[in-house]
């Protein structure tokens, strides 16, 4: 099933409680998206699905609204679980499960690691009936007898691919495992390499596939620029770039934890109110720079691709991409940070001579030539592609400051 259509029907036609009616109404949802009109269905007849769907379309509540519908209120057990990479998506889920859930009586909580156990515990004792966990501290909870997963009647996989890239494809074989009894499995997710499929193959039962990825390799509105040169001038490049364009705020990808540390050293020093963020980071110190940059108050972020994962920045004009990614399904969900809610966006990626290839793959799934900026690569080494001498001012003009710079945020590891 494919489609990146939205509906002409409303969520009353879904057949949901009128509880559930009376909150979607209140969280002023008009008519579901594409992807909610396509899954809540086949989740409501009890099948196993596979979702293929990007951040910001609409899954959280595509899981939510169907899975808030079946839990019975009378019961204090876990009936739905909800496995998911980082403790920042597993907040979401909860916050949505409760808001959706509200009027119906639907106790949803969420447990993570770098918070104190003693009080999930607690609260897992006074009754959730959806759970939203990250792997390592539900293991815990498994190990510690402390939870009771033999209710649960829906699993759910969100982000599973980012849960693979982050090591814990054994986590999830076992959490997997421990539910013995029968039950539905949704497994939600961006891409779709082998380990998702045969996690899929040994775990579900005829799974439905939905994807809305294929018609949304590039939005209109986010122009891609390319910059080739040496791999010893990335740095010294990607300043130049960040100073010719002067985003109102951008994102920085790079490829690890060390790369990630390396690029905002070079950066903090040369340019204002700049940090960084990745999975390594404690939880406390990702909540702290997601919400200064969320709010603004960060204007270059320098990241992995657990940015792309669950966070939604709709200040971003721009994405940097330090290093093209080996999948080109990776490149259209850095550059998917820009270009939201239909405003334009621009994505300037810097490649070297061994990248090519890696940039053949991503102009192929974009659709798309490579507009370079300045002096592109030799002709017999590179994809179709056309020079710019810059990248079109498509940027605001920088504000005029009548004091110094601010100088908030312009830091390294907080």
């Amino acid at each position: 099933m494919n489609s990146n259509e939205t509906t002409s029907f409303g969520f009353a036609d879904l057949h949901l409680d009128a509880a559930i009616l009376r909150a979607l109404e209140k969280m002023n949802f008009k008519e579901p998206s594409a992807i909610q009109a396509q899954t809540i269905p086949l989740i409501q007849q009890g099948k196993d699905l596979i979702a293929l769907a990007q951040t910001g379309s609409g899954k959280t509540a595509a899981c939510m609204i169907p899975v808030c519908n079946r839990v019975d209120t009378k019961r204090v057990d876990v009936q739905a679980l909800i496995i998911v990479p980082t403790r920042e998506l597993a907040l979401q889920y909860a916050t949505e499960a409760q808001k959706i859930g509200v009027h119906k009586g639907v106790k949803a909580f969420a447990i993570f690691g770098g918070e104190d156990p003693s009080m999930q515990q607690s609260k897992l004792k006074n009754g959730v009936q959806v759970l939203v966990a990250t792997p390592g501290r539900l293991i815990d909870f498994i190990y510690s007898r402390q939870i009771n997963l033999s209710q649960v009647e829906t699993l759910i996989l969100d982000e599973a691919d980012e849960m693979l890239s982050m090591g814990f494809y054994d986590d999830l074989e076992f959490i997997i495992q421990c539910l013995v009894h029968s039950h539905q499995t949704l497994l939600f997710s961006a891409t779709m390499p082998p380990k998702i499929r045969h996690l899929a193959k040994q775990h579900m039962k005829q799974p439905q596939e939905v994807n809305l990825i294929q018609h949304q390799a590039s939005p209109s509105l986010i122009e891609h620029l390319f910059a080739y040169c040496p791999a010893h001038q990335k740095d010294a490049e990607l300043l130049r770039l960040i100073e010719h364009t002067n985003p109102k705020q951008g994102i920085i990808f790079c490829h690890s934890r060390h790369q990630v540390e390396k690029v905002c050293q070079f950066l903090k020093n040369k340019v204002d109110s700049v940090d960084f963020l990745h999975a390594g980071l404690s939880q406390d110190i990702r909540t702290i720079v997601s919400n200064k940059f969320r709010s603004g108050k960060l204007r270059l972020l320098v990241a992995t691709d657990v940015v792309a994962r669950g966070l939604d920045f709709s200040r971003v004009s721009h994405v940097f991409i330090y290093q093209l990614p080996h999948d080109p399904d990776v490149y259209v969900h850095r550059s998917g940070r820009t270009g939201r809610f239909d405003k334009a966006g621009i994505v300037i990626s810097l490649v070297t001579q061994r990248e090519l290839s890696l940039l053949r793959s991503v102009l192929h799934q974009i659709k798309q030539e490579a507009q370079w900026i300045g002096t592109p690569p030799p002709p017999s080494s590179s994809a179709p592609s056309k020079r710019l001498s810059q990248p079109k001012p498509r940027r605001r003009p920088a504000p005029r400051r009548k004091g110094p710079p601010p100088q908030e945020g312009k830091q390294g590891n907080p």
